[in-house]
């Protein structure tokens, strides 16, 4: 079963705030193991930095491999 555009979308953002859940929580842990003291919202700009790169990431890499899973039929 082929997976649409949209639900790739979907799936791709889904992974992304779970992600960026964890980052943060990840931030807040280990940040002050390495001596870097920052707030919340620092906390949440840095990894809002990084949400778009993740998104778009996502979305090509299932792309892609849905396009070699599709050639593989043919």
């Amino acid at each position: 079963m082929k997976q649409s555009r949209t639900m790739s979308m979907v799936e791709a953002a889904a992974n992304v705030v779970v992600g960026y859940v964890l980052a943060i929580a990840t931030q807040i842990v280990v940040f002050p193991w390495f001596g870097i003291e920052t707030g919340l919202p620092e906390h949440l700009t840095i990894g809002l930095a990084f949400v778009g790169v993740s998104l778009v990431r996502g979305y090509l890499l299932r792309r892609l491999f849905e396009t070699i899973r599709m050639r593989s039929f043919e």
